[in-house]
């Protein structure tokens, strides 16, 4: 299909698969080769993530997918990348797959993005929230965060782009790399976007939002999603999980289905392997498909 125009003119490639309810997928959907999936495979991510899920639900559902992070990093929006403009870009891919209704995956930052859709339309058929919690996300603290990873942007404003994540800069991961003394080097405009994006969110007040969803919503989180950050990144400390956790009935009361990935953190919580046999049952029943 052609590729869809976004709220600053730039434009998005996207891919659609299979036949049957749309499901809107922010996925990259061409597997990443060569030495940067061999970087991402050492930091525990997987190289052909997107393609795994778009395998994994094509069967039953017709799949709307497209790379939105990496867009984001090779098209940066560092004053516009604000909850209403990404809402407002999902809603133009929909669009341009002819999905009147539709349900929505998101992982992380994804998933906020998610809930910002949600309460800006009326065309979701179901929501699903992934390493994101619905209520009490920790949007002070990414912010913290944030700006902590711009000021480093600044500091090296000579160095190439890179390949670190916007929704979960550097961590510290047991058994792996010391994340902490890895190389930044995302630019001062890819990394002041995320911060437009969490200081446009400091006055969202998700618990009162809730009652702006309508629709069937999941959300599931590692029960160990949970990042320390050192002082380089801000000192902060993002939990992740807890807020699902702790909140469980809480939010179950408010019409979320939860599910709590047991020993997974951020990374192994947003694997295919993790995410289909939650996701795709659910959606099947959400949705009535009877594949």
């Amino acid at each position: 299909m052609p590729e869809v125009r976004l709220h600053d003119a730039s434009t998005i490639a996207v891919e659609v698969h299979g036949n049957g309810p749309t499901v809107v997928m922010p996925v990259n959907p061409r597997p990443v080769e060569g030495a940067q999936a061999e970087e991402m495979r050492r930091w525990g991510a997987d190289p052909a993530l997107g393609r795994s899920l778009i395998d994994g639900l094509s069967d039953a559902f017709r799949v709307v997918a497209f790379d939105y992070e990496g867009h984001v990093l090779q098209v940066p929006k560092p004053d516009t990348l604000t909850p209403a403009n990404v809402a407002g870009d999902l809603l133009a891919v929909a669009d341009a797959a002819g999905a009147d209704r539709f349900a929505y995956y998101g992982y992380s930052w994804l998933a906020l993005s998610g809930l910002q859709l949600a309460i800006r339309t009326d065309r979701l058929a179901a929501l699903v929230m992934g390493g994101y919690p619905p209520v009490d996300g920790p949007y002070a603290e990414m912010l913290q965060v944030t700006v902590a990873t711009h000021e480093i942007a600044i500091a090296n404003a000579a160095s190439a782009p890179g390949t670190a994540t916007p929704s979960q800069p550097p961590r510290e991961p047991s058994e792996e790399p010391d994340w902490s003394t890895v190389e930044m080097s995302l630019t001062e405009p890819q990394t002041r976007q995320f911060v437009t994006l969490y200081q446009a969110l400091q006055g969202f007040d998700d618990r009162a939002a809730q009652t702006q969803v309508g629709c069937p919503r999941l959300c599931f989180v590692g029960s160990a999603d949970e990042i320390t950050y050192d002082e380089r990144w801000g000192g902060v400390r993002v939990d992740l999980a807890g807020p699902v956790v702790s909140r469980r009935a809480e939010l179950e009361a408010l019409g979320w289905e939860v599910r709590v990935l047991e020993g997974l953190d951020h990374l192994q919580a947003m694997q295919a392997s993790q995410v289909l046999p939650v996701l795709r049952p659910w959606l099947m029943s959400k949705l009535g498909t009877s594949s």
